[in-house]
């Protein structure tokens, strides 16, 4: 895919994550992850993306992602598929280029490993990775690989193919800025955990879409809320809030890891085998596994 079509996918609608299938012995799944994609497909979110955060991204040995990546592109129709790429420079070049041969349409870049870096450290970074590719990329704004508006710029001038920028840093004084100086150059992405919780704030910022992770096991509601919030019907969205999104807020919220951790368990509990989650996260309890599935049944009344 051009990375401007690309770029117009991604501002087209919601978009999502799906995690990633694990086996008893912990190594990927693939029919069953082919099974839940193809579900997924069958919903209108505009852009996928292949082993991200919510697919356990940290957890894999580079040379699974491509598997996954050729996977998802299979099983996805006509749905664009971003492939996750990370870690040191060397590694996500190297990432990049494989999930490019293996069908990517584009690529998200996570925060590196481990370490800060200033402002001219990242701007290399991030122009390594866009000139090992010729499909879009994707600039994924948290953690330590925080940047501003002005190397973004400069980013912008370097890199044709820098089509997106995602933010999971809260900092809105920061996006704001970035909308405002970068305007229609780039797609911008709300990518906050459970990022419903803040996507009225990023709309008012000059964000028009945003990754659900919920997508994953509660496809139809994250559509209901989706829609009625571009649609300005606040009464909806709130109602969703309420009876949906903030209990799940108070489940994710019992153990660190969870917003990826909970979001595996309700793919299960939607019944496709995805098994468990690798270390270092941990798995729901089967209380917790309770209390979410009664949340799914909440989530069809609503």
């Amino acid at each position: 895919m051009d990375p401007q079509e690309l770029k117009a996918a991604l501002g087209a609608g919601l978009l999502s994550f799906p995690v990633t299938a694990f086996g008893p012995d912990g190594a990927f799944a693939e029919a069953p992850y082919r099974s839940h994609i193809e579900w997924l497909s069958g919903f209108p979110a505009t852009v996928l993306f292949a082993a991200g955060g919510t697919g356990e991204f940290f957890s894999l040995a580079p040379g699974e992602v491509p598997a996954i990546v050729a996977a998802a592109k299979a099983a996805a129709g006509n749905t664009p598929i971003v492939a996750g790429c990370g870690y040191g420079t060397a590694i996500a070049v190297d990432l990049a280029k494989a999930a490019e041969k293996a069908g990517a349409d584009g690529i998200l870049l996570l925060p590196h490993y481990l370490i800060d870096a200033p402002q001219a450290g990242l701007f290399a970074h991030v122009k390594a990775v866009c000139d090992a590719v010729s499909i879009g990329v994707m600039v994924y704004n948290r953690d330590n690989a925080i940047l501003q508006a002005d190397t973004l710029a400069r980013l912008c001038e370097a890199c044709p193919n820098l089509v997106g920028f995602k933010d999971g840093s809260g900092d809105i004084g920061l996006v704001r800025q970035i909308t405002a100086t970068m305007g229609d150059r780039l797609t911008y992405l709300g990518g906050m955990p459970t990022a419903e919780l803040f996507a009225d704030a990023y709309l008012g910022a000059g964000f028009t879409t945003y990754s659900s992770a919920v997508f994953n096991f509660v496809p139809a509601l994250a559509i209901d809320f989706y829609d009625n919030l571009r649609a300005g019907n606040r009464a909806r969205t709130e109602a969703i809030l309420k009876g949906f999104f903030y209990p799940f807020m108070a489940l994710r919220g019992r153990q660190k890891g969870y917003a990826v951790s909970a979001i595996k368990a309700g793919v299960r509990l939607a019944g496709f085998d995805a098994g468990g989650v690798r270390p270092p996260l941990t798995d729901l309890t089967g209380e917790e596994e309770a209390i979410l599935k009664e949340l799914m049944e909440t989530a069809k009344r609503l």
